[in-house]
C-alpha cells in the first residue's frame, strides 16, 4: 500500500513544485480550494519553486482571489530548483506527494522525478509528452516500485478525461467493450479563448523528435496488445463527422499513447479485454480548416529547423493565429470556455461470443468540463492526488511509473471528479 502519511520529517501530504509558474498558480488555487478534502479532513501542504518572492506574490494573490487571507500565513515556502539536485532531494523528503509542474517536462521534468525516487516521495504531473511519460516508464518504474512510491503522468486536461473516460464507459457497458471513439469539441465564450506557450514550446519540440519516439518505444519489447473484435479502423487526417456536426481530426496529443499503457497495464495485470481506442478533435468549419491548413503547413515547414523553431516559439500567437500566447488566456477567457469529449463504444454483450461475430451493442458517454488548461487540469491534478492520499489499498499493490487509468481505475476517482465540474455520465 501507498505511504500516505505525513510524520515530523515528511510534513507536507502535497507540495505544488513550480507553484509561481503559470498553471502552478491555478493548482495552488485548487489545493486550497480542496484542502478540507484532505486526510481527516485537512491538508497540510507547501508551494516550492526557484524564487521565493514569486511564491509569496502567488499566495497572496490566492488569498485574494479566495477570500483566504490565512493563505499568506500559513501555507509554507520551499525555495527548489530543476537545476540544483541537493534543494529537490531537500524538497522531495518533506513531501507525500510532489505536484510537479514544471514544463516542457522533456526538459526540465526528469530530475523532479528521479528526486522523488530516490527520496520516497511521490510525484504527479501533468504532461502531455509521450516521450517524457513513456521515458520515465522505462528508467524508473522498477525503481519506484522498489522504493513503493507512485509516479504518476499526464494528470492533467491530458489524460485524465480521456483515460478515465474509457474506462467509465467500460464499467457502464453490460457486457465486453472493445472498441472506443472519442470526439473532443471545444466552447468558446465571447471574450474568445488560448492557451498559454508552454504547451506550444511542448509540441514543437515533441514533433520535432518524433522519430526517437518510435525508438525508444522499441525498447520496451512490448507483444502486440490482441484485438478483440472487429479491427477499429482509422478515420482520414481530415473528414466531416457525423458524431459531432463537424470537421475533425486526429487528436495530436498524448491521450492515444496513454490510453494504450492503460490497456495494456489492465490486460496484463488483471486480464481484462483490452479496448482499442481512437481519439479525435473537432476543428469547425471549413472557415476553420482552410486557417488550421495555413498555419499547420508553416508548422511543418519550420519545426524541422533550428532557425525555423525558434521562430515558433518567439511569436506563438502570429504563428498559430492567436491559439497560443506568450500571455495565456484571462480569467474572463477561462470562465467562458469549457469542453466536451463525447466517447462512442461498441462490443458484446454479456454471453456474446466475440470471436463469432460483428458487435451487438453499443455505448454512447460523455465527459464534460471547464476550460482545459488552467480550470479542468488544476481539478484533474488535485483530485488525483487526494485520491492518492485518501485511497492508498485502491491503487496498483506496487509502486511504479503509471498512467492514470493504470493508478485509479479502481479507485472513486470519477465520482471526485463528478463533485467538482468534470462530468462524467451515460447518454
Amino acid at each position: 500500500m501507498a505511504r500516505v502519511e505525513t510524520t515530523s520529517s515528511r510534513p507536507y501530504h502535497l507540495v505544488v513544485f513550480g507553484a509561481s509558474g503559470f498553471t502552478g498558480q491555478f493548482v495552488v488555487e485548487e489545493v486550497a480550494r480542496t484542502a478540507s478534502e484532505g486526510p481527516k479532513g485537512s491538508l497540510k501542504w507547501a508551494v516550492a519553486g526557484r524564487s521565493k518572492q514569486k511564491l509569496e506574490k502567488v499566495l497572496e494573490q490566492a488569498a485574494g482571489v479566495l477570500s483566504k487571507p490565512e493563505l499568506r500565513t500559513e501555507v509554507d515556502v520551499i525555495v527548489a530548483d530543476v537545476g540544483e539536485p541537493d534543494s529537490l532531494a531537500a524538497m522531495c523528503k518533506q513531501a507525500v506527494i510532489v505536484l510537479n509542474c514544471v514544463g516542457p517536462y522533456r526538459f526540465f521534468g526528469e530530475p523532479v522525478v528521479r528526486a522523488c525516487v530516490e527520496n520516497g516521495a511521490h510525484h504527479i504531473d501533468i504532461s502531455g509528452e509521450p516521450q517524457f511519460l513513456e521515458g520515465m516508464q522505462l528508467n524508473y518504474s522498477s525503481q519506484a516500485a522498489e522504493k513503493g512510491v507512485f509516479v504518476i503522468g499526464s494528470c492533467g486536461f491530458d489524460s485524465i478525461p480521456a483515460d478515465m473516460g474509457v474506462i467509465y464507459t467500460r464499467d457502464q457497458f453490460r457486457g465486453t467493450l472493445t472498441a472506443v471513439e472519442s470526439f473532443l469539441t471545444i466552447g468558446i465564450g465571447p471574450e474568445g479563448g488560448c492557451i498559454h506557450d508552454g504547451t506550444w514550446q511542448s509540441a514543437i519540440f515533441g514533433l520535432a523528435d518524433s522519430r526517437n519516439l518510435q525508438g525508444l518505444r522499441r525498447k520496451f519489447n512490448h507483444k502486440p496488445l490482441p484485438t478483440v473484435g472487429p479491427k477499429l479502423r482509422r478515420r482520414g487526417a481530415l473528414f466531416y463527422s457525423n458524431e459531432i456536426q463537424q470537421y475533425a481530426l486526429p487528436f495530436m496529443g498524448s491521450d492515444p499513447s496513454v490510453v494504450k499503457r492503460t490497456q495494456r497495464f489492465l490486460a496484463e495485470e488483471h486480464q481484462a479485454t483490452p479496448v482499442q481506442y481512437g481519439a479525435y478533435a473537432g476543428v469547425g468549419g471549413i472557415g476553420s480548416i482552410i486557417k488550421l491548413m495555413f498555419a499547420g503547413m508553416i508548422f511543418w515547414l519550420l519545426v524541422k529547423f533550428t532557425c525555423g523553431r525558434n521562430l515558433l516559439m518567439k511569436y506563438p500567437e502570429f504563428f498559430s493565429f492567436g491559439m497560443f500566447s506568450k500571455a495565456g488566456p484571462t480569467r474572463k477567457q477561462m470562465e467562458g470556455s469549457s469542453f466536451q469529449l463525447s466517447f462512442y463504444g461498441e462490443g458484446y454483450t454479456s454471453g456474446q461470443d466475440p470471436a463469432l461475430g460483428k458487435p451487438n451493442a453499443k455505448i454512447r458517454t460523455l465527459v464534460q468540463g471547464p476550460e482545459v488548461g488552467y480550470v479542468a487540469t488544476p481539478i484533474a491534478m488535485v483530485q488525483a492526488a487526494l485520491t492518492i492520499l485518501n485511497e492508498p489499498a485502491a491503487l496498483p499493490k506496487k509502486g511504479g511509473v503509471y498512467s492514470p487509468g493504470a493508478a485509479f481505475a479502481k479507485t472513486t476517482l470519477v465520482d471526485r471528479l463528478n463533485k467538482h465540474g468534470i462530468q462524467f455520465s451515460v447518454v
